[in-house]
């Protein structure tokens, strides 16, 4: 039940410039996404992002996307990720663990959580990096996705699983970094 480093990938879905705007909380989100992302690859767990339709909400926000190499960005159509089956040919694709961020909460990130859970995959949703435009949105979508087996947890909860113990010179290193 713990998440670790070598099961675990960390998916970020539609943090993107047009609709970040309409995010209720949006720079909350975007930081704990940003936060997550410059963690997990501190640790090497491997980073996906997902861009809906970049031709109508542009592309992933500037603060996020400089973060990531070009072949972990892939654009869709589908509200869920893994509607066209590319997803899970990613880097950590195969990982049966998926920490997952981005808006909206509701919709793409709902949808994708749901086929994730379905084709088998122990999926994490980190609630403080995970939007809507109305927050009643966020609470149902919440709700339904712990409902089926989702387990919904914060940002330490999850560094602190991957880290597992204190002492280390990495605990030392991303206690100092992030965790202060």
């Amino acid at each position: 039940m713990l998440m670790r480093v070598d099961h675990s990938v960390l998916l970020l879905v539609d943090l993107q410039e047009r609709l970040q705007p309409a995010i209720h909380d949006a720079g909350a989100v975007l930081a704990a996404s940003v936060w997550l992302t410059r963690v997990a690859q501190r640790l090497q767990v491997p980073v996906i992002c997902t861009e809906q339709y970049v031709k109508g909400l542009g592309p992933t926000m500037p603060d996020l996307r400089q973060l990531l190499p070009e072949e972990c960005v892939i654009e869709k159509t589908h509200f869920s990720a893994l509607a066209d089956g590319r997803l899970l040919q990613l880097a950590g694709g195969d990982r049966a663990q998926f920490i997952v961020a981005g808006t909206e909460a509701h919709v793409c990130v709902q949808q994708t959580v749901l086929d994730l859970l379905a084709a088998g995959r122990k999926v994490f949703v980190v609630d403080e990096a995970i939007g809507s435009r109305r927050a009643s949105d966020k609470t149902l979508a919440v709700e339904r996705m712990r409902r089926h087996g989702a387990d919904i947890v914060s940002r330490e909860m999850v560094v602190f699983e991957w880290l597992r113990q204190a002492g280390s010179d990495v605990f030392r290193a991303i206690s100092r970094e992030f965790i202060r």
